[in-house]
């Protein structure tokens, strides 16, 4: 009797603090929501994301690979073959 009595007791006290734990999250769920509003996506991507020019430019360029534009041609290459691999249409 005693062993269902301490059961019974522990259901009740995880029902008690799961309930607590839920009145809780709403407040919080809220402020998450309002502070991942309040970032901006585009802050945290690392793409050049603007209007774009009529020819492009060496700078234009550079921040599209994610280069300086002083880079030389070894690193051109390889950011334009890493780039060009992500955006394939083969891929996955």
């Amino acid at each position: 009797a005693r062993r269902m009595i301490a059961v019974g007791l522990g259901v009740a006290t995880v029902a008690f603090a799961g309930r607590y734990a839920f009145h809780l999250w709403k407040p919080l769920e809220q402020a998450i929501t309002e502070t991942a509003k309040r970032i901006s996506t585009s802050s945290l991507s690392s793409y050049y994301k603007g209007g774009f020019e009529q020819k492009m430019s060496r700078r234009e360029a550079s921040l599209i690979l994610g280069v300086s534009p002083s880079a030389g041609k070894a690193k051109i290459r390889t950011a334009h073959r890493r780039i060009m691999i992500l955006n394939h249409p083969d891929k996955g």
